[in-house]
């Protein structure tokens, strides 16, 4: 199975100092995080035989934890700690980075593989980059199993990861504009031609010295209605989604990428 690449798709970690013995004891119990659904987005080596381990968590969102020793051949967590697979994970801790407490499969592992599974490794990169760590995010977390369910099954492909970009964006609070212009308000119109600025959402008439994305009404309608079949509509879904998250990762290119770039016969998302 492929790998993620080790790439700086985790930020700088604050581990905090550690509480006072006083109370020790009441905060320990309010670190605590029971055993719970979470998935595995991203790990890299921590310091000699440790891992730092991204999780997206059903409760608690993304989550970044130490996983002790997961590199020696002896750990419990070896073999365990894989993406794409469900699982029960549990931690305590405090500040940016918690400690693995505890961690088993949760009853099945989704089969992806060949172009399925870096298109798995781009969902999890833009989960790890657009994700503020502790933020909950339940419907996400739905949002985020179907489309590796869909991955995993014929029904996966391009529509299914637009379906997520779009989403995901409107989970952060960057919620496409999809139904109507920004010029008036009037509802998109299928057979013309709007020009969709970030933040703003589409024009009937490209606005002077700001720079938009060209995309069809009949292009912005099936998403809207996560109803995406024809060819074209996906050409022009792909050009705006690519423009708007863009925008949101400043402009810093994803690793993921690379990885289709790589690979013979796979088109990039």
């Amino acid at each position: 199975m492929m790998r993620a690449p080790c790439s700086d798709w985790v930020s700088a970690i604050d581990e905090g100092s550690a509480p006072g013995r006083s109370d020790w004891p009441e905060r320990l119990n309010a670190m605590r995080v029971e055993l719970h659904p979470a998935f595995v987005i991203h790990q890299r080596p921590y310091r000699e035989t440790s891992l730092v381990v991204e999780v997206f968590s059903s409760r608690q969102g993304r989550v970044g934890v130490v996983a002790k020793g997961a590199q020696r051949p002896r750990s419990p967590w070896r073999g365990v700690l894989q993406p794409f697979r469900s699982l029960l994970l549990a931690w305590s801790g405090r500040g940016e980075l918690g400690t693995l407490t505890h961690a088993e499969p949760a009853g099945f592992t989704l089969p992806l593989s060949g172009g399925r599974i870096l298109s798995g490794f781009y969902v999890n990169e833009l989960l790890t980059r657009l994700l503020m760590r502790s933020d909950p995010h339940p419907r996400l977390y739905e949002a985020y199993a179907e489309v590796l369910t869909a991955l995993a099954g014929r029904s996966g492909g391009e529509p299914v990861l637009r379906v997520f970009e779009k989403r995901l964006l409107a989970e952060i609070g960057y919620g496409l504009v999809l139904d109507r212009d920004n010029d008036g308000g009037a509802a998109i119109e299928d057979g013309r031609d709007y020009y969709y600025q970030i933040d703003k959402g589409p024009w009937r008439v490209a606005p002077a010295d700001v720079v938009t994305v060209k995309i069809s009404g009949g292009a912005l309608i099936a998403l809207a209605r996560e109803a995406l079949t024809g060819r074209e509509h996906l050409r022009e879904t792909k050009a705006l989604m690519r423009f708007v998250l863009g925008a949101y990762l400043g402009g810093r290119p994803l690793a993921s990428r690379e990885l289709f770039r790589g690979a013979s016969g796979v088109v990039s998302p």
